[in-house]
């Protein structure tokens, strides 16, 4: 792996503790620390770049967004003229026509003539039908759960302990929320949210949190089950390492990394107000942040762009992209589907460690069921080859192989 050195400076590193008062600072902290700048080049990983349930939400995405779509429409039975869809593209996030798209997955819906005029019309097929029952029952389930992980992302912004809608409606599938969550947030929300006005006449979702409550980390829990943890503020807590085959850091950089990793924890739900932002402390509040932000999603990756949008509100740098480079052994950036996916290692290497979200094991089944259409399309055209035409290359009518190419490229491009 190539790296290299930019710069180096020292800092002096105590941390001490500011009393408490009403109009007393948070915890400062004053480092000494070497701090290495370097870049690390990007080194491919067969195994992340080909974890199905990260890779494939770019079309399981529009799917359930079209599939919820049509449960909407007709509750009865599961099924609509294609008239009534089809102009609903870009509002499912859908980048192709939707009669192409929907014929791109018969496992999920099955096409038939209507009653009038021989228009097509599609239903949900039984499987996809058991499906969306059991997606159901884990939103009621798990409420609980699932509302928990919205908090902890608001209670992450800081002071202020509110994040503007639009910025969680951006993240809702990663969360894996409920349309309905956020589209009547005072009816299905419980009492400690509130809908806020913001500046620019956002609208925005507060938490109000009672002053004795304390909230820990995903890696503080781990660590007190342990017995490495013992919940004292500023105690040093070092962040799991999982290195890739062929990942080897220089000597220089590995010292860097080690005094790193005994730096003072700042979790991600205390006041960073009083933090130097150009401190290693600092940017290992960053990689915490991070780390916390991800254990909380479905698949615990994300798109690295769409987390800029938590860059204000989350206290993040600038250039915080940078925090994933720079910790190769606690995050993996995949380049698949034309885009630069962070995952958390964690999650996938040691897999007790972070508890699985209630609604991955439900997509795995989507997932498993677009895989079945993929057959099923194949299957199709080779019953629908002509047998006088020997090995001569016929293109098939339906367009099915152009159209997923078509549909992964455009999906990546949004």
């Amino acid at each position: 792996m190539a790296m290299v050195v930019r710069r180096s400076r020292s800092f002096v590193c105590l941390l001490h503790k500011v009393l408490s008062s009403s109009n007393s600072l948070p915890c400062s902290y004053t480092q000494r620390q070497t701090y290495v700048d370097v870049y690390m080049k990007w080194k491919k990983d067969s195994f992340f770049d080909s974890i199905d349930t990260i890779h494939r939400s770019v079309q399981l995405k529009p799917l359930i967004a079209l599939k919820n779509c049509i449960v909407s429409s007709s509750p009865d039975d599961y099924c609509v003229p294609i008239s009534a869809i089809s102009k609903k593209d870009l509002e499912l996030g859908i980048p192709i026509k939707v009669a192409r798209f929907l014929r791109l997955y018969p496992s999920v819906f099955e096409e038939f003539t209507g009653p009038k005029y021989n228009l097509p019309w599609f239903k949900l097929t039984q499987r996809a039908v058991e499906l969306d029952r059991q997606e159901k029952e884990v939103y009621v389930k798990f409420k609980v759960d699932i509302v928990s992980r919205l908090k902890k992302l608001i209670l992450m912004s800081g002071r202020e302990k509110m994040l503007p809608l639009k910025v969680i409606q951006g993240l809702q599938w990663y969360l894996g929320l409920p349309d309905e969550f956020l589209s009547n947030p005072e009816d299905n929300l419980d009492k400690c949210f509130r809908l806020v006005e913001m500046e620019d006449g956002l609208k925005g979702l507060a938490v109000n949190v009672d002053g004795s409550e304390s909230f820990l980390s995903m890696m503080q829990r781990n660590a007190m089950s342990r017995g490495m943890y013992s919940g004292v503020e500023g105690e040093v807590l070092e962040f799991p390492l999982f290195p890739s085959k062929g990942l080897r850091l220089k000597r220089k950089i590995a010292d860097w990394f080690d005094e790193f990793q005994r730096l003072p924890y700042v979790s991600p739900y205390e006041d960073y107000s009083g933090l130097d932002p150009n401190s290693d402390i600092a940017e290992k509040r960053v990689v915490g942040v991070l780390h916390e932000l991800l254990s909380l999603f479905v698949e615990h990756a994300a798109e690295r762009k769409k987390l800029l949008c938590l860059r204000k509100h989350l206290g993040l740098p600038q250039k915080v992209h940078k925090a994933f480079e720079r910790h190769p052994y606690i995050f993996y950036l995949s380049l698949n589907n034309k885009t630069c996916t962070a995952i958390l290692k964690e999650a996938y290497c040691d897999r007790g460690a972070i508890a699985q979200h209630p609604l991955a094991k439900v997509r795995k089944k989507y997932i498993s069921l677009m895989k079945e259409s993929e057959g099923m399309l194949k299957r199709k055209r080779l019953n629908n080859r002509p047998h006088d035409q020997g090995n001569m290359n016929i293109k098939d009518l339906d367009y099915t192989d152009d159209e997923e190419v078509k549909l992964q490229r455009s999906s990546a491009a949004l």
